[in-house]
């Protein structure tokens, strides 16, 4: 789907790393400037313009050293992911749900600034015009006293601010901290408060002096901050869950022998195998490649390896429903043609619709002859006396393509030496324009073979490295060495498989 943004609009782009670091710098350096002010200011509190200076200079100090923290997380980025076995925080307690109300800045994260002082002698209350302005306040009604003030916030706060004030009047505690206030609208903000005693000459307080802010809209950005670090948690928790149940789910299906294989088990073996699975490099995820060899109940073996597009567990949930279903049926005794059309009708029919590519060998010693179909798969090569071509392959497209289809079946006789190597697409390296295949389906099976037919070029090179091999498990160890560390943005199998005799 096309973007929604035209090309004279491109989505915002962060900025880059060098920007943000300018900003750090320039806020560190005003930072260091506020702080030399603050320290000229008079600080013996006898003066009410000083003690403003310096309030606002405290204020300034505080918004700085937010401003720097942000900065750093933009610049660095979300945390990484915790480990499994780390114990959650709890989180804070949900923001009560209120009228939502205009940002006295329109969305600006700079907050409002009021100033108060209430006099304990005289009962004299002095409020600044943007405190009004911040607690919703009519500028002609008086201003609110101390006792009157907890009569907007909300009741969850209250005890909160409560103890903050008692401390100040009683203990000449300095007050820092914030509580949330219902305007007469309905909306609430969150307002923090700095404020100091006022003594007189025998030591109790005379007054308290408050600065308070809106920092409504700073919140609230932090809480968005918050939920998407814990989204982002989330989603790489489930990744490497998915993770886990992919390989896991893969190590179950694959055949579970390790090395060197001779088929059939009873008897004289007359096939040497030899398998590898290749996991992306270019991806965490697992994708839906397998390989398979079975020896039947009439003495003959089955060989097969397929790729199910996409990536994850439920991919690899899809192969394994087609690899069991390739195995019995084969077990039954179904012609590799046959069986690629049954496998069709299966994925076709699946409740999650995908493309999948296989080649199905049945390998009959008795005649030493190989009858195989493909489904839009890489055809098998053969390798005999030191060169190695690929098989002419039958007709075959790629499974749950189009319903219906029809799959050719070839036979090919082999002699003792040769050398049968089957293969999936992801053994070519990273192609560029991936993402442009992948968004063409209907393409795939053309583009794969393109591909197949490169990477074939490569593994026939290798034929007199082959021809100087002992067992399959010596020219599977070959291919990993040509292929193994290649930029693939897929996963790849290879199944090798010797006649003896």
């Amino acid at each position: 789907m096309p973007s929604h943004l035209s090309a004279d609009h491109p989505a915002a782009q962060p900025p880059p790393n060098g920007s943000v670091d300018a900003l750090i710098s320039q806020t560190r350096r005003l930072r260091g400037d506020m702080d030399a002010v603050r320290r000229d200011a008079p600080a013996d509190g006898t003066d009410p313009e000083g003690r403003w200076q310096r309030a606002l200079c405290d204020l300034a100090m505080h918004q700085l050293n937010d401003l720097d923290a942000h900065l750093a997380q933009l610049r660095d980025g979300p945390p990484p992911a915790p480990v499994e076995h780390e114990v959650e925080h709890e989180t804070a307690p949900p923001v009560p749900r209120a009228v939502p109300d205009a940002s006295p800045r329109g969305g600006s994260l700079l907050s409002r600034v009021g100033s108060a002082e209430w006099n304990l002698l005289t009962d004299e209350v002095s409020w600044s015009g943007e405190l009004y302005q911040i607690l919703g306040r009519d500028p002609a009604a008086p201003p609110l006293t101390l006792d009157e003030l907890p009569s907007v916030v909300l009741d969850e706060d209250r005890p909160r601010l409560t103890s903050m004030v008692t401390d100040c009047l009683i203990d000449a505690k300095p007050i820092d901290g914030e509580f949330r206030i219902l305007r007469p609208g309905g909306g609430v903000r969150t307002v923090h408060i700095m404020g100091e005693p006022v003594l007189d000459v025998d030591g109790s307080t005379a007054s308290m002096w408050a600065v308070l802010r809106d920092v409504s809209e700073l919140r609230r950005s932090q809480r968005t901050v918050s939920e998407t670090r814990d989204s982002l948690r989330r989603q790489r928790h489930e990744a490497q869950t998915e993770h886990r149940l992919a390989v896991e789910f893969q190590e179950a299906v694959l055949p579970p022998w390790r090395g060197s294989l001779l088929l059939p088990q009873q008897g004289p073996g007359t096939l040497d195998l030899a398998a590898r699975y290749l996991p992306s490099s270019t991806s965490a995820l697992i994708g839906g490649d397998w390989y398979d060899a079975l020896e039947l109940p009439d003495g003959d073996t089955l060989l097969s390896v397929g790729d199910l597009t996409g990536h994850g567990a439920a991919v690899t949930s899809g192969m394994a429903m087609l690899l069991g279903a390739l195995r019995g049926m084969a077990v039954v005794g179904t012609e590799p043609g046959r069986l690629m059309a049954w496998l069709n009708q299966l994925l076709d029919a699946s409740a999650q619709p995908a493309l999948g590519s296989a080649v199905c060998c049945r390998y009959r010693p008795e005649r030493r002859t190989l009858v195989w179909a493909q489904a839009g798969h890489p055809a098998p090569l053969l390798f005999r006396n030191g060169t190695g071509r690929m098989l002419t392959p039958p007709d075959g497209v790629l499974l749950g393509a189009t319903s219906g289809a029809v799959y050719g079946q070839a036979e090919e006789p082999l002699e003792p030496g040769d050398l049968l190597l089957l293969h999936t697409d992801g053994l070519v390296p990273l192609r560029r324009d991936s993402a442009r295949r992948d968004a063409a389906k209907p393409h795939r099976d053309t583009t794969e073979r393109e591909e197949g037919t490169a990477a074939a070029g490569r593994l026939l090179a290798l034929a007199p490295r082959f021809r100087e091999a002992r067992t399959a498990q010596d020219c599977v160890r070959t291919v990993v060495e040509e292929f193994g560390e290649t930029e693939r943005e897929d996963d790849a199998c290879v199944l090798v498989a010797r006649v003896t005799t």
